[in-house]
């Protein structure tokens, strides 16, 4: 009986891909150190408000620059500087640029698996299903991490929808 209940398990985990494993970690993780995804901006350490932006040429949105000693490294990278992009008091982006290293992406592959690469846009990325992502871009003397919210992503275009029937009402 053991055995067989050994081998339904063996089996059932070389069915999981490994994908799923890094889905859910990326997921549990819900962004960049205690920097969390859908977490008010209030409880980040060192943030400081930059400018209000407009963000995909609809939505009023707000950056903050981070800079606090907690975010200063990954590893024995040296991270250049943090941006959030905060929609309703809620951080929906966080944006990390470090100095160009390839232990970057040995760490990420190693913490959430096998990136996919996108020929059009040309990065790679991991994507929790339904709730983040995670976009590796290399630029020439820097790498650029984007964690990005999709629950509040859908909030905005959610709001939009509001404001359109607000506007029909009018009528």
């Amino acid at each position: 009986m053991r055995l067989f209940v050994f081998s339904l398990l063996l089996f059932a985990r070389l069915l999981t891909p490994e994908s799923t494993l890094a889905q859910s970690e990326l997921a549990k993780r819900n962004g960049f150190k205690d920097i969390k995804l859908g977490g008010l901006i209030d409880s980040v350490k060192g943030a400081e408000f930059k400018k209000d932006i407009v963000e995909g040429k609809e939505f009023q949105a707000k950056l903050y620059e981070v800079h606090h000693k907690d975010y200063d490294k990954i590893g024995t990278v040296d991270v250049k500087h943090i941006e959030l992009k905060v929609y309703r008091g809620l951080i929906y982006q966080i944006n990390v640029f470090t100095e160009k290293d390839p232990q970057v992406m040995k760490a990420l592959e190693k913490t959430y698996g096998k990136a996919i690469y996108s020929i059009r846009s040309e990065r790679f990325y991991w994507k929790a299903t339904d709730t983040l992502s995670l976009v590796y871009k290399g630029h020439p003397k820097k790498i650029e991490l984007i964690y990005r919210s999709m629950p509040i992503g859908k909030m905005m275009y959610i709001d939009k929808g509001k404001k359109v029937e607000e506007i029909a009402d009018d009528f």
